[in-house]
């Protein structure tokens, strides 16, 4: 007969995992603070004029109703070009987003499935371009564009954003493990082809994945900055970010310049509430464990 004495945690013992827990949440605290501030900023910094965004207090509202004041100038300002930025940023990233995931899926779904030679070296380059910075490819993504005539076209920024390495990374990944080999032996053995088996087993399966990368490419798409500052120059074809650029680099001129701090700052908040929007509707896609039981 043998007997199963319980042991208390020592006194010292549990004062160090209270420590712990206390310096991880105080941590957590931190960062939550890192990431709200700024955007509580934008919302308060919207709803403010020009004058109160440098004499009010920079971290609480002067006049609430001063951001529909805000939002029906920035609507008209320069003829309204605003709402023409807002419209390109749109075509932009979801036409490049769609694009970008529609090829991350197609490639991760080679690379995680077929053996091919040649395959580890190619998903090496691609999984090595992941740690180029984007803004040391630009003056040779304008020189290549610009030798097949398409500087300041719509094209000079979708087509190089159609290009998402770390979106491949991720569906190769998620495939390997989300899509079992034997489900797909059994689609082929029923007599599916791959076409079919890629259609109505494999992509089904890949919702989360597809969803994260489509936010993903979306978002950098959205928020790139550099590639069409350096290949766009027709005000009719920026996206919001070089556009709201323009207005601050003119209220930056000083008395030669227009003081739009408002609208800028308006705009600015507008932007970021699509992307916000997309998050929130999305989020119930991004769950894992879609396969659990599916082989049984």
């Amino acid at each position: 007969m043998t007997t199963t004495t319980l042991t208390t945690p020592r006194p010292h013992a549990r004062a160090r995992e209270g420590g712990r827990r206390l310096g991880s949440h105080a941590l957590l605290v931190v960062l939550a603070l890192y990431f709200i501030i700024p955007i509580w900023w934008l919302v308060v910094a919207a709803t403010k004029s020009t004058g109160s965004l440098f004499s009010s207090p920079a971290f609480w509202f002067d006049n609430p109703a001063a951001f529909f004041t805000n939002v029906a100038g920035l609507f008209e300002h320069q003829g309204g070009i605003y709402w023409q930025w807002l419209a390109n940023s749109f075509v932009y990233a979801f036409t490049a987003g769609i694009g970008a995931t529609v090829i991350a899926v197609l490639a991760g779904y080679g690379f995680a499935k077929y053996r091919f030679r040649g395959r580890g070296f190619v998903f090496g380059m691609i999984l090595g371009s992941v740690m180029v910075p984007l803004t040391a490819l630009v003056i040779p993504t304008f020189m290549l564009l610009s030798q097949y005539g398409l500087i300041n076209t719509a094209w000079a920024v979708i087509l190089p954003s159609l290009l998402n390495p770390f979106g491949v990374y991720l569906m190769r990944v998620y495939i390997q493990d989300a899509v079992p080999d034997e489900l797909m032996e059994a689609a082929r053995i029923d007599g599916a082809g791959e076409v079919k088996t890629f259609i109505t087993i494999v992509v089904p399966l890949l919702k989360p994945a597809i969803v994260t990368v489509l936010l993903l490419s979306v978002v950098g798409t959205w928020n790139n900055f550099f590639l069409p500052l350096a290949v766009l120059t027709n005000p009719d074809l920026l996206p919001v970010t070089v556009g709201l650029n323009r207005w601050l680099a003119l209220s930056n001129a000083g008395a030669g310049g227009e003081q739009v701090w408002n609208l800028i700052t308006s705009g600015a908040f507008i932007s970021v509430v699509p992307l916000l929007l997309s998050f929130l509707f999305l989020q119930r896609y991004w769950q894992g464990g879609l396969t659990i039981g599916s082989i049984k």
